[in-house]
């Protein structure tokens, strides 16, 4: 949605309120006492009364919105501003846009619409061929000052991420000049906190269809994706032709690693997941355009945030 098209749709929180009931209609309201889906509209309460039990829903009762103090309005200014770019925007950026004089609740809130975006990929699976390798990511670790910092990818300051790309060979006079040959998919990112097998097929088990096939390097730990897929390509990559044969894992690792560098100073171990979730929720959708903002919105409302972190020691770093 285009910045002049959103102003004119969403100019006050009556708006707000309105595209939200017609959203929540659309994707049907479900009781949460007895389980009925028929309701009628109390417009003094502006909540639905179930016509079987008559509990109350209210217009952000289950949603990603549940509990916030936050008007709707704030909540439609950052899904407009989250998905109208391909990069991102930081929470202190958002709190000076909105002109709230405290960060903790606008922090928090952004940090659940990321946490809905990686809820909502999560039901959907990689298929066919796909590209599998590990990125190391700097993180904001929390030592204290007793304890060393090791070096290599072992640093309490790199998080390991799987990172899982679909992609398929693309046909010769097909094939455009400095680009992959091969052609990317769905992408999913996740932290894992260490490389033995188990935790790679777990992993994979959970985010990859068991029919794929697999391309990947000969890291020991990879033999659990082996036993999670069925076919495998694995082989002995030198670093220098990583990015020949997984073309599209390292274009991915790369822009992600980018992208947090130039918009966070830091981010801590506990909310990168969160990051990367916003990251493969808008790769996966690059070729939305305008309907991104629609998809993400009827994401805030099917799914309730599992983020509930609260920190008001103001001494601490929010990243």
């Amino acid at each position: 949605m285009k910045l002049i098209e959103f102003t004119e749709h969403f100019s006050n929180e009556e708006s707000c309120e309105q595209y939200l009931k017609e959203v929540r209609e659309k994707q049907g309201v479900v009781c949460t006492k007895c389980g009925g889906t028929a309701h009628y509209w109390n417009k003094a309460s502006k909540s639905w009364i179930c016509k079987h039990c008559h509990h109350q829903t209210t217009l952000t009762s289950g949603t990603v919105m549940h509990g916030s103090n936050l008007p709707l309005r704030y909540w439609f200014i950052a899904i407009h501003l989250l998905t109208a770019t391909k990069k991102t925007i930081s929470a202190k950026e958002m709190q000076r846009q909105l002109g709230h004089k405290r960060y903790q609740p606008i922090w928090e809130m952004m940090h659940k619409l990321r946490s809905v975006m990686g809820l909502r990929d999560a039901k959907y699976k990689l298929s066919g061929e796909f590209e599998l390798d590990e990125g190391y990511f700097s993180i904001n670790s929390n030592l204290s000052e007793e304890e060393k910092i090791k070096r290599g990818i072992g640093s309490q300051n790199k998080a390991k991420v799987l990172v899982m790309v679909e992609s398929q060979d693309v046909e010769e006079d097909k094939q455009k000049k400095n680009r992959p040959t091969k052609k990317c998919g769905h992408i999913k990112m996740e932290v894992i906190k260490d490389l033995k097998s188990e935790t790679f097929e777990t992993a994979t088990e959970k985010s990859v269809e068991k029919e794929s096939t697999v391309t990947m390097d000969n890291l020991r730990g990879h033999n659990g994706v082996e036993k999670a897929v069925e076919n495998s390509k694995k082989q002995t990559v030198p670093g220098k032709e990583a990015p020949k044969v997984l073309p599209w894992v390292h274009i991915a690792i790369s822009n992600a690693k980018a992208l947090f560098q130039d918009f966070f100073h830091g981010i801590k171990d506990a909310f990168l997941q969160l990051y990367l979730n916003e990251f493969c929720y808008k790769f996966n959708r690059m070729y939305f355009g305008d309907k991104i903002f629609d998809r993400l919105m009827i994401a805030a409302v099917a799914y309730k945030p599992d983020f509930e972190h609260k920190i008001y020691n103001k001494k601490m770093r929010l990243c």
